[in-house]
């Protein structure tokens, strides 16, 4: 568990998402659509439904390739969430009288360009805490004002290793090169499979009888059947195996390892991820740009006023590196893993350049009131950046 910025303040105990209406996400646009152009950006609510899952159904609907719509950011499946995606070719009347379930088009108007993953200034979030202590109020408006104040803690957490927790190893092994590790790790750990029929099929995988495997695993785990379709075919040749896995779900995998060593680098300066350190290079939350911190007293006004704050690694072949302490920091986490920033000019289009992210970003506009016993947040938070990073620090649990 990762350590809380507001240790020193008790939290509010109580449940998230009991109800889809209980977590709603709305994307903050970072540009609107001018209206015209052979784009239809597409506001859509959806309900039970990941980002990839509500892309492919309207995929299917309007029969355009998956990888031709654009999205901006990816959104939970649990819950009510609000984001635009991009369709080429396509009418906005059509995408207004689509109907699936799960997805509803709210809004339809076009614009000249595809839009692309980042593409957002951030997400609002609207949220209900059921079951919170009775003085829920009070503790939330102290661990508010430390939030607003020295910033939120900008932890990737569980929710970025997929649902058995294993992605980060995934992507680890990828990065080593051990690709049997590789695939070991994507079978996942039986003792964190509730489905009986699931757990019998890697528990037969993991001792070596591939055919039961096979035969256990449901239709629904298509990555990990066609994997041992290929290993029944050639049982040593796990980096073939591997590339039955869509380049878009490795580099996922790559991904979570990333955000897995950047929240380790998090852990480690939790305790002043306001303050910068001479050799740090800080993060400027208005542009996104970095610069290497000289003189960390020069700066200190512009930190504690959330202008600029000290970032961490998206370990990459390609990404600038701090100097002095920070520096030796992410080293000594590289160090630990035994791989270099080399090791992540992967081929086979995995390269992962890196990049620097905030350690901790601005909490905004955030509201709490008592409903009963029902505790409603409202805030925002900058794109990237997680709600369960300040759910876990006013309700002193890892919200699931």
């Amino acid at each position: 568990m990762h350590p809380y910025l507001t240790a020193d303040l008790p939290g509010t105990g109580g449940v998230i998402k009991e109800t889809p209406e209980d977590f709603v996400v709305t994307e903050l646009p970072l540009y609107l659509p001018q209206g015209d152009g052979e784009h239809t950006y597409a506001e859509i609510e959806k309900r039970g439904l990941t980002t990839l899952e509500a892309i492919r159904r309207l995929s299917r609907e309007l029969g355009i390739a998956e990888r031709e719509i654009g999205y901006a950011g990816m959104k939970d499946a649990r819950g009510v969430t609000r984001q635009t995606l991009s369709f080429p070719r396509v009418e906005p009347e059509r995408l207004l009288s689509a109907g699936l379930p799960g997805i509803t088009v709210l809004s339809a108007t076009r614009h000249r360009n595809k839009l692309k993953v980042g593409h957002l200034a951030g997400n609002r979030f609207s949220i209900t805490v059921r079951d919170v202590a009775e003085d829920a109020l009070e503790k939330t408006t102290a661990i508010a004002a430390v939030l607003s104040s020295r910033g939120v803690p900008n932890y990737f957490g569980l929710q970025r290793y997929g649902s058995l927790g294993n992605s980060h190893f995934i992507g680890r092994e990828i990065v080593r090169g051990d690709f049997r590790a590789a695939v070991d790790a994507l079978m996942g750990n039986p003792a964190s499979i509730r489905d009986s029929q699931w757990r019998s099929a890697v528990e037969a995988y993991h001792r070596g009888d591939l055919q039961a495997s096979l035969e256990n695993f449901p239709r629904h785990c298509r990555t990990e059947r066609e994997i041992v379709v290929r290993l029944l075919k050639r049982p040593e040749a796990h980096e073939k195996a591997l590339e039955s896995v869509s380049p878009r779900l490795r580099k996922l995998y790559l991904s979570a390892y990333q955000s897995f060593l950047f929240d380790r680098i998090l852990e480690k300066r939790i305790g002043s991820i306001d303050r910068l350190m001479d050799g740090d290079l800080a993060f400027r939350h208005d542009n996104g740009a970095c610069f290497l911190v000289e003189d960390a007293a020069a700066e200190a006004e512009r930190a504690r006023k959330l202008e600029i704050s000290p970032s961490g690694p998206m370990f990459g072949c390609k990404m600038s590196v701090p100097e002095g302490v920070p520096r030796s920091i992410e080293l000594d986490e590289l160090n630990r893993e035994g791989i270099a920033l080399d090791a992540f000019n992967l081929q086979g289009g995995l390269r992962m350049e890196g990049e620097r992210r905030p350690l901790r970003v601005p909490l905004g506009g955030m509201t709490a009131a008592m409903t009963g016993e029902c505790l409603r947040l409202s805030f925002s938070l900058p794109r990237g950046s997680y709600a369960t990073s300040v759910l876990r620090e006013i309700m002193k649990e890892v919200p699931a």
